[in-house]
């Protein structure tokens, strides 16, 4: 197999939320702060518009503004892995070409997701065709593997068929299944292919067999401390810095994960419209916000005993 020449993102990249005004537009201002917060904070990489930044509730053309507001402040697009797999190819060549000219160091694609039990034929044609018609030496493609909120997904004999047909064109993958051994087994076999774990409860798992890191929704709230364990993962404490990790984790997941995220973020930012959601989605009650704000503060106290 003829694996691809580099892979340019690792470590640890937040897939970032997108907060609204009051009257359900992408509040510009707001991201732009946000992910400014987050390179501050030690990002590595900024995933925007996945399923933590509700893309698939925002138009193709608040996709293109909300990137372009980004450029505008000046962050590097090379730091930046938008989403631009649709189910609509014309769509996802559109967002895919922006992103490119734009000079992103990739673009993170979901498979055409609305038509369930396609094939691998399929699935491989629905990305040759982004590959094929926007090309150039600046694609970068990351394969987004969630089967659980899509339902077709990326297996280990299709990506490999992808990275052999596009090398240094497809050169990773976010393994969001949730399946420790699928993520393993992507790694093992195809040596080079920046292969990330959709949450930082595999972090440490993955940087031991050989991968690149973790694209996860806590990273918009926890960013020094699950970056913390790739800084240190041949130390001693790096077991102990994952079971921290692990554990905020396993509190805010208890809860739907996105309204529980953006509620956390309206109490730090003392920002109530940080709570906002796009519908379908819905912001968490009053009663569901105390008891997650609860559970973290008395995870906080225990860290600190």
């Amino acid at each position: 197999m003829t694996t691809p020449p580099f892979a340019p993102f690792a470590g640890v990249l937040p897939p970032v939320l997108t907060p609204f005004t009051a009257d359900l537009e992408p509040d510009r201002a707001a991201f732009v702060a946000h992910c400014r917060r987050l390179l501050a904070e030690g990002a590595d990489g900024l995933a925007v518009f996945g399923t933590t930044s509700e893309a698939n509730s925002l138009s193709v053309d608040e996709r293109m503004a909300l990137l372009d507001a980004l450029l505008e402040d000046g962050i590097d697009p090379a730091l930046l892995m938008p989403g631009t797999g649709c189910c609509a190819l014309p769509d996802s060549l559109r967002l895919t070409r922006h992103a490119r000219d734009a000079g992103c160091g990739g673009v993170l694609m979901l498979p055409p997701f609305y038509y369930k039990g396609v094939g691998d034929d399929g699935l491989f044609a629905a990305i040759a065709e982004v590959a094929e018609r926007v090309g150039g030496d600046r694609l970068r493609v990351y394969l987004y593997h969630i089967p659980p909120m899509a339902g077709v997904g990326f297996s280990p004999d299709l990506a490999g068929r992808l990275i052999d047909a596009y090398p240094g064109v497809v050169v990773g993958l976010k393994d969001s299944s949730g399946d420790w051994s699928n993520t393993r087994t992507l790694i093992e076999s195809f040596p080079g292919f920046a292969v990330f774990s959709g949450s930082e409860v595999y972090l440490l798992d993955n940087l031991r067999a050989g991968g690149a890191g973790c694209i996860t929704a806590t990273g918009n709230v926890n960013l020094p401390a699950i970056r913390e364990i790739y800084l240190r993962r041949e130390s001693p404490q790096a077991d102990s810095l994952q079971a921290e990790a692990t554990a905020l984790r396993e509190i805010v997941q208890k809860r739907p994960m996105i309204p529980a995220l953006k509620a956390i973020m309206a109490a730090r930012l003392d920002s109530p419209g940080w709570a906002r959601t796009r519908p379908p989605l819905a912001a968490l009650g009053a009663a569901e916000v105390q008891a997650l704000m609860d559970a973290l503060a008395a995870r906080g106290r225990a860290r600190a005993a």
